[in-house]
């Protein structure tokens, strides 16, 4: 992992193309591209460069290390949010030049209303870390979940078997589930036109 350079150092780095740094890539109208420490060792923040077409979905996850400011470019993005204290999500719809600030650790997820999204996620940290929805799902012992939440082993096995790890942007390419329409997210989310500031209240994966 790269660390913070003093920008008086001659290894200093000061300038660098998020164009060609790819963090993930489901086609060529949804991918993510990545800025941090790892990339510029000056930064002491980093953010993600995000392109969606209607109805993707950046997966539910979460940040531990990092909270995270979600900068909408050109399009529309849904951004939702569970508030732990409360267990209730909070979901805000938002245009180019508004913003939507996530809180540290704070279980979220972003949807694409329209075609041709840009977005911007930014953090307050260097190289924040991840937990990705797909890889609880994946990997937590299924019959850790059967026992504790009174499931078929079976049945949990096989629901869970077409998750992909780290799937990052869903749904899949080959899903044969009709996508999120823009009626489901209207009808069953309140949304806000603008941004609302909400106070901050084992090894994890590092983009």
């Amino acid at each position: 992992m790269a660390l913070y350079i003093d920008p008086a150092s001659p290894n200093a780095q000061y300038i660098f193309d998020v164009n060609k740094s790819p963090l993930f890539q489901k086609d060529n109208e949804n991918y993510i591209n990545i800025v941090g420490t790892n990339q510029l060792n000056t930064l002491k923040s980093s953010l993600l460069d995000i392109f969606l077409s209607a109805n993707n979905v950046i997966e539910p996850h979460y940040h531990p290390n990092a909270a995270e400011l979600v900068y909408c470019i050109s399009g529309s993005v849904t951004v939702s949010m569970m508030n732990p204290s409360t267990k209730q999500f909070l979901t805000y719809t938002i245009t180019p030049g508004q913003v939507a600030n996530i809180p540290q650790g704070w279980w979220h997820y972003d949807l694409a209303n329209v075609d041709n999204t840009h977005f911007l996620a930014i953090f307050d940290a260097p190289n924040p870390e991840v937990i990705l929805g797909s890889d609880i799902l994946k990997f937590t012992p299924a019959n850790i979940m059967a026992e504790t939440y009174c499931l078929d082993e079976n049945q949990w096995e096989q629901t869970i078997a077409p998750v992909k790890p780290s799937t990052y942007i869903g749904p899949y390419t080959n899903c044969n589930r009709k996508s999120m329409s823009s009626h489901y997210v209207n009808h069953h989310y309140q949304h806000y036109p603008a941004y609302q500031q909400i106070p901050y209240g084992p090894q994890y994966q590092r983009y």
